[in-house]
């Protein structure tokens, strides 16, 4: 089994705004992956599942807030019984730009505080994760009111491109884990790039 989470806020105001980029990243594969979300009070969040390549997979939104999104997934997880290294969170990251994202197998949170709350909850930081960019922000609109502003036209295009490049990523990491979706997604992000270069010479 697989356990794929999305990072957001519930609530309309939050909608859209940048700190929400793990709950448009799963609605766009409920739109794509034909996905029916249930809330899901026992586990905190809204939840829907599906065999994918052959593997039961289950989606997660917490619905605790940002900063418990522990909560969620440790009641899941252990519900299911659900190993760790068999979860992937998707969340913002501001240190990344928009149209940029990483994967990574361990590490801090980075400051973020629902991966910092996951982390405390299940008691390890070697838990996989697809970190999306948002930027750092510029002028007055820093910290916590950048992370709750929305995306411009042309950022917004970007994140839909990044989601939709990271599809595959997915269903990567449901098959065949993180290592092998670190490895071929970076593969396909140095072969863009390189064609990229050809085609600015």
């Amino acid at each position: 089994m697989k356990l794929i989470v999305g990072l957001g806020n519930i609530g309309k105001e939050y909608q859209a705004t940048r700190h929400n980029i793990g709950f448009m990243f799963l609605e766009h594969l409920k739109e794509d992956w034909n996905l029916e979300f249930k809330e899901e009070k026992a586990f905190k969040g809204h939840v829907a599942s599906k065999v994918i390549d052959g593997t039961k997979t289950y989606f997660l939104m917490p619905t605790t807030y940002m900063n418990l999104s522990g909560e969620s997934v440790q009641a899941l997880s252990s519900y299911y019984k659900i190993e760790v290294e068999d979860i992937l969170v998707i969340y913002d990251d501001m240190d990344l730009p928009v149209g940029e994202s990483k994967y990574k197998k361990k590490g801090s949170s980075g400051g973020q505080n629902g991966m910092g709350d996951i982390i405390q909850k299940l008691g390890t930081d070697k838990i996989s994760r697809l970190k999306i960019g948002i930027g750092k922000g510029k002028g007055h609109l820093r910290g916590k009111d950048y992370v709750l502003s929305k995306f411009d036209t042309e950022e917004a295009l970007l994140v839909k491109e990044e989601i939709k490049k990271h599809e595959e990523g997915i269903r990567i990491f449901i098959k065949s884990g993180i290592e092998k979706t670190m490895n071929e997604m970076n593969r396909k992000k140095d072969e863009q790039k390189e064609q990229d270069n050809q085609g600015n010479n």
